[in-house]
């Protein structure tokens, strides 16, 4: 920007310090362009030329010290109406000082309000070069210093979320493409931080991503939600697929700049809480276990037909647990089904009409299995789909289980030393398979049911 002295009309007194100005500056041509620019600015702004006299003065300016452009160009320096007396010298200094100088320096000076009161601000100033390559004047560039800082510690939280911060955080456009992504979140989500950018979320989310794209689309409409909401998602990445619960807050973005709320996207704020999750899951399973333990154990107890006791037993274990229980005692060589749940809908556990049906399991039956090894064994039909259904009926059908079986647990009953025969749990092909600690659970319910099998007809040991 140059600064020429013909802008300005001032009457100056014998000993050089500056009066009221004599009227407003004449205007060059391009003067009206260039008053709209500067009134136009955020920041106020104010120009001197080489002898120190104030050439422009913007309404920003006007708004922080109440002097209007009026009152102020045509000033020299600030001495004796902008700064108090005491600064007015060491403030005049620095600041023509900068007119021989290179790049821009930074100052913080308390000046003075027209009704007298002070503000301290923050200037970056700079010298003015005219077209001849020599030193014309300087600018100078001003805010209040709290509105800096502000301003700073938006841009610091700013690029500490994004780099540092405990939350991820992801903002995506108004078409729920993401425009940045931060540290956390590209570990999170398991990708870089540049691969999803601009690329819809569906591809990295397998499942969740319509319940995720809900949201944001609701953010967008109606505005962020009150409190932060749990979104289990699956995620793809470079080692497989990977399910995990997301503690999800949103904001809306809208433009600062615009005269109406103008959206600009959404920020998505969250945090990867599956261990956590996972941790209060396996807790409230357990209590739950553990209560139908002491439920099964002091409703048996006041049996006193053995076999009801069994029953009692795989009705609570059942429950949340299993679709189908099954138990086959030893007899003589073989193992004949006494007591079983409904196989076509859910019931509870009843002996087998007859006294029992003896079972003829092909070799390696899991059944079987668990009585050779004297522990727990697991078994699944696998696949899935219409054809993996099919399948999965023969794979139950085969084994003598309900044809809805697609998970069998077989769990042997041990009683002083005995093999006293196999309990089997089976599950559906909409419900997971059976893991390590579900076997735990079913050996503990084990350890009753034998008790009261014992009970019965004597049991040939194995």
């Amino acid at each position: 920007m140059s600064v020429s002295r013909s802008e300005t009309t001032r009457v100056t007194d014998p000993e050089g310090s500056g009066t009221e100005p004599a009227g407003p500056p004449a205007q060059e041509p391009g003067g009206d362009l260039l008053a709209a620019l500067l009134d136009g600015m955020d920041a106020a702004l104010c120009a001197f030329d080489a002898d120190g006299v104030v050439t422009h003065w913007n309404r920003e300016a006007e708004r922080i010290l109440g002097w209007p452009a009026a009152e102020a160009v045509g000033r020299r320096g600030f001495a004796g109406w902008a700064v108090r007396a005491a600064d007015a010298e060491e403030i005049h200094r620095r600041l023509m000082a900068v007119m021989g100088a290179p790049g821009r320096q930074v100052h913080e000076f308390a000046l003075l309000r027209k009704d007298g009161s002070r503000v301290l601000v923050r200037t970056q100033s700079a010298g003015v070069r005219g077209a001849d390559g020599a030193a014309a004047g300087v600018y100078c560039a001003f805010s209040e210093v709290h509105a800096q800082i502000d301003l700073e510690r938006s841009i610091a939280l700013s690029e500490a979320l994004f780099e540092d911060g405990s939350w991820g955080v992801v903002l995506v456009d108004v078409d729920l493409r993401p425009t940045v992504v931060s540290a956390y979140a590209a570990r999170a989500l398991g990708t870089a931080r540049a691969t999803l950018l601009g690329r819809p979320l569906g591809e990295l989310i397998v499942q969740g991503v319509e319940e995720l794209e809900g949201a944001l689309q609701h953010v967008l409409a109606e505005g962020p939600p009150a409190s932060p909401a749990e979104v289990w998602v699956v995620l793809r990445t470079a080692e497989g697929e990977r399910r995990r619960c997301l503690r999800s807050g949103f904001l809306r973005l809208s433009s600062p700049l615009a005269e109406e709320p103008v959206p600009l996207g959404v920020g998505w704020l969250f945090q990867d809480v599956t261990d956590q999750k996972l941790a209060e899951q396996e807790a409230d399973r357990l209590r739950f276990r553990s209560n139908q333990l002491h439920r099964a154990a002091r409703n048996a107890a006041e049996c006193e037909d053995p076999m009801e006791a069994i029953t009692t037993h795989l009705d609570f274990a059942v429950a949340g647990f299993a679709d189908h229980a099954l138990v086959d005692l030893v007899v003589g060589e073989r193992l004949v089904r006494t007591v079983a749940t409904p196989a076509g809908t859910p019931g509870p556990a009843a002996p087998v009409a007859g006294g029992g049906i003896p079972v003829r399991y092909p070799p390696g039956h899991p059944a079987l299995q668990a009585v050779d090894r004297t522990g727990s064994v697991r078994a699944c039909a696998g696949g899935s789909g219409a054809e993996a259904c099919a399948a999965a009926e023969a794979w139950a059908a085969e084994r003598q289980w309900p044809r809805d079986a697609a998970h069998a647990l077989c769990v042997v009953l041990r009683s002083r030393g005995r093999t006293l025969g196999v309990l089997t749990f089976l599950r559906g092909p909409s419900r997971p398979a059976f893991e390590r600690p579900d076997a735990a659970y079913a050996e503990s319910v084990a350890s009753h049911v034998a008790l009261a099998a014992a009970l019965t007809a004597p049991a040939h040991p194995r």
